[in-house]
């Protein structure tokens, strides 16, 4: 959608256009689309009964809001899809340094522009997106990052220090009329966190010494981890009670929706058959349960993302060095996984040295509670009988789709086989060899038969 026509005051005011407090607008936006039965918060999953309608109440509450919770929990994205409440298109002052509203100039240079004009006052239009920044705070942020400072290039073009025309504004000013999101936000100074002060509760920003009063109207919104976690820093404790509304976020709870953010996060290089998925976010929800694993710093939903990222490439790795035509991730992959991951995961004290048995234990617990969900009720014994009979099997990284269906074992005209392809869904090869794959790794898991791994290729018999 192009952006509207009115290009002056007068034009702005002869299309019946009405002012908003930036407040209004979001709240308005949020109710009409819940009164419509539209989706605000489109790709979140796992938070529609418990964060979600905190926010929305914070909203209409018209609050500046913090969410607090564990990394990799969706609280940035959250912030993110705030800026499908605004307006689409909204009039500024043209050239305004601050994104004024043409009805309601608030620096000096603006008001003087709009004495100097009148109807005349030309009017841009600023899109939606234009009006969200994000800080992501770290220690070297400064006062004159988020409010501003005494620009000494315009001092030295004659003006007098006491101009307010010398200063140079931040980045809370400069989101006037929008939304200013500070991620980490313990991870600002104390000292800068005071200069957040004014700006939460009067409205306003103090430059070093200059009695300058912009009434700001900025929704701001942040996030952080548990004080109990970080020790990086902390909110400072007037600040927090400026900020309307605490929000605790949290993992998805239930399976499905870890498999949701997967499947929408996850950059997949290659087919990753949906038990795949369900083995990783299975393997990440077990390490947030894990005695080894320090629960104070989460495992976040980026290691399931990421372990699937990583399957896939194994997948097409094999698939471009085997010559194979499509490439589908299978249960060896898994053990790639492992290889990068355990980086992403903080360990109790007393566990160094066996952090990788932690992850190939709870990895081989993910993949039993796969196949007992998944192929649960069909009976293997004639497959078992041939494993007994001395048959064996050989895949691993070098070994593709065809030659491992090729050497599953001949079970006379029963259709086991097919049983299980279909419980699955598996259509072609790769599919077909991934589903069998995870069938003989259950039997294996159960202690039905045996398995041997060695340079890079695994027997089951």
């Amino acid at each position: 959608m192009n952006a509207p026509a009115p290009s002056t005051v007068a034009e702005l005011r002869a299309s019946g256009h009405v002012q908003k407090p930036l407040r209004q607008e979001i709240r308005d936006n949020l109710l009409a689309a819940l009164a419509e039965g539209r989706d605000p918060w489109p790709g979140l999953h796992g938070l529609d009964d418990t964060v979600i309608p905190q926010l929305e109440r914070a909203l209409i509450a018209g609050h500046d809001v913090v969410l607090l919770g564990e990394r990799g929990q969706g609280k940035t994205r959250l912030l993110r899809s705030l800026v499908g409440l605004l307006d689409e298109w909204t009039p500024v002052i043209t050239g305004s340094e601050l994104g004024e509203h043409p009805y309601e100039p608030i620096t000096p240079a603006a008001r003087r522009r709009a004495a100097e004009l009148g109807d005349s006052l030309p009017v841009s239009w600023r899109h939606r997106d234009e009006r969200y920044a994000e800080k992501l705070a770290t220690p070297d942020t400064s006062v004159a990052d988020l409010i501003g400072d005494v620009d000494p290039m315009k001092v030295a073009e004659g003006r007098s220090l006491g101009d307010p025309e010398t200063l140079h504004f931040g980045l809370v000013p400069r989101s006037h009329r929008g939304i200013v999101a500070i991620n980490e936000l313990p991870d600002l100074a104390e000292r800068i966190q005071v200069a957040m002060l004014n700006v939460m509760e009067e409205r306003d920003i103090q430059i070093r010494g200059y009695v300058l009063r912009l009434p700001l109207d900025v929704l701001v919104v942040a996030t952080a981890n548990p004080e109990d976690y970080t020790n990086r820093g902390r909110i400072i404790t007037p600040l927090k009670d400026r900020f309307g509304a605490e929000i605790r976020t949290h993992y998805p709870l239930e399976l499905e929706d870890e498999m949701a953010v997967v499947r929408q996060e996850a950059a997949l290089v290659a087919q990753v058959p949906d038990f795949i998925l369900e083995i990783l976010a299975r393997f990440t929800r077990a390490l947030r349960e894990s005695q080894a694993v320090d629960q104070r710093a989460g495992v976040s939903a980026r290691f399931s993302i990421a372990g699937a990222e990583t399957v896939a490439a194994s997948a097409l790795h094999r698939a471009t060095v085997r010559g194979e035509d499509t490439a589908v991730a299978r249960v060896v992959d898994l053990e790639t996984a492992v290889d990068v991951l355990g980086g992403k995961v903080e360990f109790e004290t007393g566990e160094e040295g066996r952090e990788r048995a932690v992850l190939e234990h709870v990895l081989r617990t993910a993949t039993a509670e796969t196949v007992r969900h998944r192929l649960r009720g069909i009976d293997f014994a004639l497959l078992v009988e041939a494993f007994a009979s001395g048959a064996t099997v050989t895949t691993g990284e070098r070994v593709t789709a065809s030659d491992f269906l090729a050497g599953l074992p001949v079970l006379g005209e029963s259709e086991l086989y097919d049983v299980v392809m279909d419980r699955l869904g598996a259509t072609d090869d790769g599919e077909r060899a991934s589903a069998l794959e995870l069938a003989l790794e259950g039997l294996f898991l159960a202690r039905k038969i045996g398995k041997d791994s060695a340079d890079g290729e695994t027997v089951y018999g």
